[in-house]
C-alpha cells in the first residue's frame, strides 16, 4: 500500500527521520517491509511511503510529527472534473465503509486547471455515495464536523491522488489537552521543534515563558517513551477523562482513529495487529518509567509569568499520563535562572506575540499565544501541500498576522523587554543551547544576540523561524592575586 504522511510545512526532514525510526522497530517490523520515499529537498508538507496496510496503525500510534496518515486509493491523469467523477466511482468504497457511515470529502490543489475545488470536492463526494447506492441500494450520510470516514484528493497540474484518511481526528490532537480558549502550539509542531533542536532525554530542558506547556510535555513523553497516540488508543483506559471546558473533547479513547472505523481493520487478523502493537509500546513505557521515576528526574522544568496558564499546564501534564507534578514555577522569565546543578542545557521558547505585553507584575499576562490554533478547516484543506498553503486566502490570514505583529513591534515596552531578556540569557544562561520560535525576524537583533542557525517553518498559515543562539560561557574574571 502506498501512505502520504502529513506533516506541518518545514518538518518534512525530522519526519522522514522519525518514519525510519518507526519502521526500525521490531513490531512495525513484524508487519512486513517498509520502503521510505527519499527526503524531500523542498517543501511537500509531507512525506510518501510502500508499507503494509497494518503500517497505518503503526503510524497513527507512534508518530509525533504527522498530521495526518493518508493511504493512497488511487492515482490517474484528468483533465475536468468528470475525469475525477469516473476515477472515483470506479473505485470499491463499500469494501472500506458501509452507507451507514458519514462521510467528509476534502480537495487541495496545486496549479490544477479546475475553475473551482468546490466543484471537484462536489463531483468526487457524488462519485463516492452513488458507488455505495449503486452497490447497496443507500448513500452514506455527509458529516463535515465529525465524519466516520474522510476522503481527501489532491490535484496538481495534470494527476488526482485520492486518499482515505487513516488518522480521524488531526493527529496533533493527543487528547490531553484540557483547556477553554486560544489554544495553544500544535503538539506535532512542538515535537518536530524538539527534533529540530537535537534535545535528548539526557540533557536539560527549560522553557521560562512555558505557557500550557506543550513542548515540556511532549518532551517528557518522548523521553518516557508514551506514544503520542496512546490516549486515543485507549491504552490507559478510563484513566483519562477531560472535563466539561475540554477545548478537545472528542479525542479520546471512545472516538479513537479513522483507521478503527474501516472494514479492513477491523478483521480479526488487523485487530490482533492492533494489540500486538500496543503492548510493545506498553512494554517500552514501564520500562522508561523505571529510569526516570519522577518528574524532577526527567531534567525537564518551565517558568510562566501568567499564573492561570502555569495551573493548566500542572493539568495538562497529570492528564498526558506523567510522574507526579511538572517542575514548573510562576516567574516572570527576566528573573528565570537555570534548574539547579545544570550548567548547560537547551531552552526552548514560544514567546508571546499578537497582543500586548505585559512585562512584570503579580497579576502576568493577557497571553494571545503565538501558536494559536487555527480552525480544523486550514488543517483538512491546506496542510497537504505547501504550495496550496499559500493560496489567497492563507495569505490573506497570514499577511494580516504579520501587520498585526509589525505593529507589536513597535511597542516601546516589548522591544524593551527583549533588549533585558537578551541581556539576562547572556549573564544567566552561559553554555546554553538557546531556541526561539517566532513570527518576528527582526528577533535576533531586539535580543542583541546573533543567531548561529534559523529554520523556517510555518504555524498554520503564519510563517516562523525557529532562531538558534549558542551562549558562551562567561570567562572568569581574575582577581588581583591572579594578576600578581
Amino acid at each position: 500500500m502506498r501512505f502520504f504522511v502529513v506533516c506541518p510545512g518545514g518538518l518534512e526532514v525530522p519526519l522522514a527521520q522519525e518514519l525510519a525510526a518507526i519502521a526500525a522497530r521490531p513490531d512495525s517490523k513484524a508487519l512486513g517491509a517498509w520502503v521510505i520515499d527519499p527526503t524531500p529537498t523542498s517543501p511537500t508538507g509531507g512525506i510518501g511511503l510502500a508499507a503494509p496496510i497494518s503500517a497505518a496503525m503503526a503510524l497513527n500510534l507512534h508518530s509525533r510529527i504527522a498530521s495526518r496518515v493518508l493511504l493512497q486509493m488511487a492515482q490517474a491523469p484528468y483533465r475536468q472534473e468528470e475525469d475525477l467523477y469516473k476515477l472515483a466511482s470506479g473505485l470499491a468504497w463499500e469494501d472500506w465503509f458501509t452507507s451507514n457511515q458519514t462521510l467528509r470529502v476534502d480537495v487541495t490543489a496545486h496549479r490544477s486547471p479546475l475553475k473551482s475545488l468546490n466543484f471537484a470536492t462536489l463531483k468526487i463526494k457524488d462519485a463516492i455515495v452513488d458507488r455505495l447506492r449503486d452497490v447497496t441500494g443507500d448513500r452514506p450520510s455527509i458529516d463535515t464536523a465529525f465524519p466516520d470516514v474522510r476522503v481527501q484528493a489532491h490535484l496538481t497540474a495534470t494527476q488526482v491522488n485520492i486518499y482515505l484518511d487513516t488518522s480521524g481526528e488531526a493527529l496533533f490532537k493527543r487528547g490531553w489537552r484540557d483547556e477553554k480558549g486560544d489554544a495553544p502550539l500544535k503538539e506535532n509542531l512542538a515535537a518536530g521543534i524538539l527534533s529540530i533542536t537535537g534535545w535528548q532525554p539526557s540533557q536539560t530542558l527549560f522553557d521560562p515563558m512555558c505557557g500550557s506547556g506543550t513542548f515540556l510535555i511532549e518532551a517528557a513523553q518522548m523521553a518516557l517513551a508514551i506514544p503520542p497516540g496512546a490516549i486515543r488508543a485507549g491504552m490507559y483506559g478510563d484513566d483519562v477523562k477531560p472535563s466539561r471546558l475540554a477545548y478537545r473533547p472528542l479525542v479520546t479513547s471512545a472516538h479513537g482513529f479513522g483507521f478503527q472505523r474501516l472494514k479492513p481493520f477491523n478483521e480479526l487478523i488487523e485487530q490482533k495487529r492492533w494489540v500486538d502493537l500496543k503492548e510493545a509500546a506498553q512494554a517500552q513505557m514501564l520500562a522508561m518509567r523505571k529510569q526516570y521515576p519522577t518528574a524532577e528526574s526527567l531534567g525537564i522544568s518551565g517558568g510562566d509569568i501568567n499564573e492561570k496558564l502555569v495551573s493548566m499546564f500542572r493539568g495538562n501534564w497529570q492528564r498526558a499520563q506523567l510522574p507526579d507534578q511538572p517542575v514548573v514555577r510562576q516567574i516572570d522569565a527576566l528573573a528565570a535562572k537555570p534548574p539547579v546543578n545544570a550548567k548547560e542545557g537547551v531552552m526552548l521558547l514560544n514567546p508571546p506575540y499578537g497582543e500586548r505585553l505585559v512585562i512584570k507584575g503579580g497579576r502576568g499576562q493577557e497571553r494571545n499565544s503565538s501558536d494559536s490554533e487555527h480552525d480544523e478547516e486550514p488543517e483538512n484543506r491546506f496542510e497537504l501541500n505547501l504550495e496550496t498553503g499559500r493560496q489567497s486566502a492563507k495569505r490573506s490570514s497570514r499577511e494580516s498576522l504579520k501587520r498585526l505583529q509589525a505593529q507589536e513591534e513597535q511597542d516601546p515596552k516589548f522591544v524593551e523587554f527583549l533588549r533585558q531578556f537578551g541581556q539576562h540569557l547572556k549573564e544567566s544562561f552561559g553554555g546554553w543551547n538557546v531556541f526561539v520560535l517566532t513570527a518576528d525576524m527582526a528577533l535576533p537583533g531586539q535580543l542583541r544576540i546573533k543567531e548561529s542557525k534559523r529554520t523556517p517553518l510555518f504555524n498554520g498559515p503564519l510563517e516562523c523561524r525557529l532562531f538558534k543562539f549558542e551562549m558562551h560561557a562567561k570567562r572568569p574574571i581574575p582577581n588581583n592575586a591572579d594578576m600578581e
